[in-house]
């Protein structure tokens, strides 16, 4: 079985099917789906997700585009749903200067805030970084100096090289739809030079669907596209690639399996 480890089933675009696409995940093949927020709205719709279904868990937090938003007093709001069963992770948090949808000294101000706050409450985070990979890595270094931070590179689409150098900070790595685009070669690279063990997988759904369905609504389902594709350029079987995967999962959260 797999685990998509970052979608936002709570998008508009599920609106019309949502509860029927979760239902009928086992069925295809997904066993969790960890569900993402990005702003404080889609993250109270994540934690209400989670409570509702079994196979569903919630990451907390506030996205550098809404960043703008953000209040004094709304990282006590932050806190406390962090404190919700099945809440897992802070994220998706970190830096966006390719479309500056809030300014960048905001963007830094509150990605440094819930990084200080997920090492207070001993919770690992969730980074989205776009057109700020230097600036991210640079943040999140000297964060990670006291050895308390846990970390997740989202969707990553840095150099294989950056990724080397978060191997370092013992952090994860998160591969999705792009890595089977035709023109992915970086992608590529990096999925052969992070280890399996510190390597997840993800849909980041509705958007960068993989192939063959791209330009179409991304599922969880299609994360095994990805898987495939790791599995191609590692060399390894897609079992492997899907048994290691999920196993980063449960370690990474801190999920507790089934029966254990």
């Amino acid at each position: 079985m797999l685990i998509d480890s970052h979608a936002h089933l709570d998008d508009g675009r599920f609106d019309p099917d949502r509860e029927t696409l979760i239902g009928n995940l086992k069925d295809s093949g997904i066993d969790l789906v960890i569900n993402v927020g990005a702003d404080l709205e889609s993250s109270r719709a994540a934690v209400d997700l989670a409570k509702k279904h079994e196979n569903i868990y919630a990451v907390v937090g506030v996205h550098p585009h809404s960043a703008k938003d953000l209040e004094g007093g709304d990282l006590s709001e932050i806190r406390d749903l962090l404190k919700e069963d099945k809440v897992v992770a802070i994220g998706e948090i970190g830096l966006d200067f390719y479309y500056d949808n809030s300014p960048r000294d905001i963007q830094r101000k509150w990605f440094k805030a819930q990084i200080e706050l997920a090492k207070e409450l001993d919770m690992p985070i969730v980074i989205h970084t776009r057109d700020a990979a230097q600036e991210t890595f640079d943040i999140l270094k000297e964060a990670s100096q006291d050895g308390r931070l846990r970390c997740l590179l989202h969707c990553y689409s840095g150099s294989a090289e950056m990724a080397e150098e978060y191997l370092k900070l013992g952090f994860f790595i998160s591969l999705g739809g792009p890595v089977t685009f035709k023109n992915a070669r970086v992608s590529r690279e990096v999925a052969k030079v992070v280890p399996l063990d510190r390597l997840l997988i993800e849909t980041d759904s509705p958007y960068l669907t993989p192939e063959p369905y791209r330009g179409k609504r991304n599922e969880p389902m299609y994360v095994k596209y990805v898987a495939e594709r790791i599995a191609k350029e590692k060399g390894v079987t897609f079992e492997e690639v899907a048994q290691t995967t999920s196993d980063n999962v449960y370690k990474f959260f801190g999920i507790q399996r089934k029966g254990q």
